[in-house]
């Protein structure tokens, strides 16, 4: 009977798909950062196919909070340029996918003097938009 030796590396681990898409390094400049929060984003398919090939720009985003649900806005998202009709209005406001408490900690923390919720970056989590 053989004995496995003491010390042997794991099994490698399985490459992340995560993939960066945008930056906001604007916003690093502009505001103190604090806390942040990972959220999911509602989107269209065009969108995210404009998404994985870059053409996003979250330089004047922000997030709004209405009726006890936040949404991202001022994020331009291009059109897609291979389809033919049905495609998204490039300005359009976005809902983030975030849960009650989440929302109400945004919500005390932009009701105070001087504080907004702007977007950081853009990235895809196993698949997935979140910002």
């Amino acid at each position: 009977m053989r004995e496995r030796a003491r010390g042997t590396p794991a099994a490698p681990e399985k490459k992340s798909r995560d993939v960066q898409l945008a930056d906001n390094r604007r916003a690093f400049y502009d505001y103190s950062i604090g806390d942040k929060i990972e959220a999911g984003i509602a989107l269209t398919g065009t969108e995210i196919k404009s998404l994985r090939a870059g053409h996003v720009n979250l330089r004047d985003g922000f997030v709004r909070i209405e009726n006890g649900e936040a949404w991202l806005r001022g994020v331009h998202i291009s059109p897609w340029t291979h389809t033919g009709h049905d495609n998204h209005e490039p300005l359009r406001s976005r809902k983030l996918l975030l849960h009650k408490s989440e929302i109400a900690f945004l919500a005390r923390g932009a009701s105070e003097k001087g504080y907004t919720v702007v977007p950081l970056r853009l990235y895809t989590k196993q698949g997935r938009a979140k910002v």
